[in-house]
């Protein structure tokens, strides 16, 4: 199996406008699972964002990951324990905060199941909150309330003219302390030094002794460019920015076009061959397969013919033609 691997962005990759991953993708990513092939979700939300969405795709059960905060920490979804983080000295807030209010800005930052914040009123600020499913504390004066260190601190405001220059002052000023990019025009992100996503997905390959050359990831933003140009295959969504669309090896259809779907079916399911398998993989991953989590229990006796240990019912035997179907699919 050439890819070992799959990384994917999540807002504008994996997710539609609607925030949802769709039939079709759920399908796919469930299928390449069972094949062996690992997920990592990478994305700048904060890890409780992003967990409902790793249980969704099972990642607790195939052993994914989430990699979030853009870099800032990784989880082992099937362990539910931590494997790398780094955080932001929180001695730094106030000289941020006081810069970003003078600069006409609102701030915030995230921590567990909330988002901190001197202004709840930011329109910005309040659709995030409402993305990830958090709740907010405002203080007039936030950094003094920050009694942990945060994995990274945000900026938000309109004036995207005024956000390129504190970007630029910054980048000079905290040179070698933190590194400042804007992933969003209204956004100024300011996270620890050397935190991007190829350089933590670069520690998780190191841990998981999986090269480069069987990575594949997928992304649509200006975050996502450096594990794009990381990994063996690197895929730009139809929906991304030019500059991400150049750096990658393949360009597929937009996240509401299945694009996630398309391009997995095209690089990594269509070189799977279930003979090429080992039985006691395959039967190992029949336990959270579809016709598992439906209730069916069955075992692979060869590549092509599964045992049934008991007589189905009528529905039953309707779901495991369903399944069948799927199965051949691949």
């Amino acid at each position: 199996m050439k890819y070992k691997l799959l990384v994917l962005d999540v807002d504008g990759t994996l997710l539609n406008k609607e925030k949802e991953i769709s039939p079709r993708t759920l399908s796919t990513l469930l299928k390449i699972q069972q094949m062996g092939v690992r997920i990592v979700l990478a994305s700048g939300r904060p890890t409780f964002g992003i967990r409902p969405i790793a249980l969704k795709l099972e990642l607790d059960k195939n052993d994914g990951f989430i990699l979030s905060y853009n870099g800032g920490q990784i989880i082992s979804m099937q362990k539910e324990e931590l494997l790398f983080e780094k955080r932001i000295n929180p001695e730094m807030l106030a000289y941020l905060e006081k810069k970003a209010t003078e600069s006409g800005f609102d701030v915030f930052t995230y921590h567990q199941d909330k988002i901190y914040t001197n202004n709840p009123f930011n329109e910005y600020i309040t659709r995030e909150a409402h993305i990830n499913r958090m709740g907010v504390l405002s203080f007039e004066n936030l950094a003094p309330h920050i009694d942990f260190a945060p994995c990274k601190f945000m900026i938000a405001g309109k004036r995207e003219d005024h956000l390129i220059k504190l970007e630029e002052r910054w980048k000079k000023r905290l040179n070698g302390v933190l590194d400042v990019f804007r992933s969003e025009p209204y956004f100024l992100e300011v996270v620890p030094n050397f935190i991007d996503k190829a350089n933590t997905l670069g520690v998780l390959l190191e841990k998981l002794s999986v090269k480069p050359e069987e990575v594949m990831a997928i992304g649509d933003g200006v975050c996502d460019f450096s594990m794009i140009q990381l990994a063996g295959l690197g895929v730009a969504m139809g929906n991304a920015q030019d500059s991400v669309k150049a750096c990658a090896d393949i360009v597929t259809t937009s996240n509401d076009e299945d694009g996630v779907a398309l391009a997995v079916e095209n690089n990594i399911l269509a070189e799977i061959h279930p003979s090429e398998i080992p039985l006691d993989e395959l039967n190992a991953r029949a336990r959270h397969a579809l016709m598992g989590n439906l209730g069916i229990q069955y075992t692979y006796a060869s590549d092509k013919r599964i045992e049934l240990p008991c007589r189905l019912t009528s529905e039953r035997a309707s779901l495991l033609a369903f399944c069948t179907a799927e199965q051949r699919s691949l």
